[in-house]
């Protein structure tokens, strides 16, 4: 094999090889084109170099899974033929512990969920993701030696550099624990951890409103609100973890008390409990303790008027934020998920007026204001995402100087 940087034409065709193999790893399905544009790559080296992927059974096609963005034919997919690894993902909801498995071309081959209160339970919360995490490898047919690395998601800021939550208040249970430290001991893989609305991104990105996007902003709108940046097709994560916080914009020094610490934030007038007492007030004999977030969307779908407004104006308000976003990082698209997204155009509409009034007339023709493809296993598939990206680097820090 050439060495790296040896110069010769061998050396760079087989580099490239690796970019293909390791953007297929990183997004799963992809076309000739969409991988050209990726990489960089001509599309006549494209497809020089996947003909020869299929004559060494690495590649395979697959039909696309969504129908092209103009209407026309969609066009032929390939993922890789890598039978023989997979990774883990876990996700961690306020209430609920979802576990995964897939091999390297992104195939989910099985899964497990069990609700619990992960908030204040952090302990049972690993012991549980780590037995389901055996169930689910039994089901999968893989051997745990098949298993190269998993990624964990978390609700709320993520100190990546210590594995450990970095909100004592929206995760109580789990402060100074170091959770990827902690998952790594049970399950004996490379862990990384990362927050729930990074993973919405990264599953965007991976298989859905993102895939032919490399600048967006994806949005979590549900019990809280938090936003992924993808920024020329990588997450921005900040110094600290806290990149995309928009829950926490300030709209109001006056207005209410933020679980944080300060007045008027965004999730204080925007957020899932927000909207459950904006409902349940005055609503005959409703007291808003039974009523949940979901419960609320199905009042908006069957066309209550308090549930519709009051979504609507967290629309209004959440596109405010977004504003800003859009006025620092100028991205192609904003692609809302989150429980709140299933409320559809009654969210939506109000957001992009929003979006159009307060943001710089360039920033808002730009964008584009979609709802995501994902909302339930929306963490689940960026944990797997997050996986295969940690698999990959892994894997090119192993490549021959």
């Amino acid at each position: 094999m050439s060495k790296k940087g040896d110069g010769t034409l061998a050396w760079l065709r087989d580099r490239n090889r690796q970019r293909v193999v390791g953007v297929l790893r990183e997004r799963g399905r992809l076309s000739q084109a969409e991988i050209a544009r990726v990489t960089g790559l001509s599309r006549t080296t494209v497809h020089s170099l996947v003909a020869e992927l299929k004559g060494w059974a690495m590649v395979q096609e697959v039909d696309a899974v969504q129908p092209d963005a103009r209407g026309g034919r969609p066009a032929i997919q390939l993922v890789l033929r890598d039978a023989s690894q997979a990774v883990l993902g876990i996700d961690f909801g306020h209430s609920h512990v979802q576990v995964a498995i897939a091999d390297m071309a992104r195939n989910v081959r099985a899964e497990r969920r069990c609700d619990l209160d992960v908030n204040h339970h952090a302990i049972e919360a690993l012991d549980t993701s780590a037995r389901l995490a055996a169930e689910t490898l039994a089901e999968s047919g893989f051997e745990r030696s098949s298993l190269v690395g998993a990624g964990i998601g978390v609700p709320g800021p993520v100190d990546r550099e210590h594995g450990t939550a970095g909100s004592a208040t929206i995760l109580p249970g789990w402060v100074g624990l170091r959770i990827a430290s902690e998952m790594q001991r049970r399950l004996g893989i490379p862990v990384e951890i990362e927050n729930d609305a990074n993973l919405g991104a990264l599953a965007e990105l991976t298989w859905g409103a993102g895939r032919d996007c490399s600048n967006f902003a994806y949005v979590k709108a549900a019990t809280g609100i938090g936003a992924g940046l993808v920024i020329d097709g990588r997450l921005l994560r900040g110094a600290s973890g806290t990149a995309g916080e928009i829950g926490h914009t300030t709209l109001d020094e006056e207005g209410a008390l933020c679980y944080c610490g300060n007045r008027g934030c965004l999730e204080t007038v925007a957020s899932g409990p927000s909207i459950i007492r904006l409902v349940a007030n005055g609503s005959d004999g409703a007291d808003g303790s039974a009523l949940t977030l979901e419960h609320v969307i199905e009042l908006v779908v069957d066309g209550d008027v308090r549930a519709r407004r009051a979504v609507s104006d967290a629309g209004r308000e959440i596109g405010v934020a977004v504003a800003g976003l859009c006025n620092l990082i100028n991205p192609e698209r904003v692609i809302v998920g989150g429980m709140l997204s299933r409320a559809g155009e009654v969210l939506l509409q109000p957001l992009r007026e929003s979006l159009r009034r307060h943001a710089v007339q360039a920033a808002a023709e730009k964008v584009e204001v979609v709802q995501a493809v994902f909302v339930e296993r929306a963490e689940l598939l960026g944990s797997l995402a997050l996986a295969l990206r940690g698999a990959r680097a892994q894997q090119m820090m192993r490549q021959p100087m």
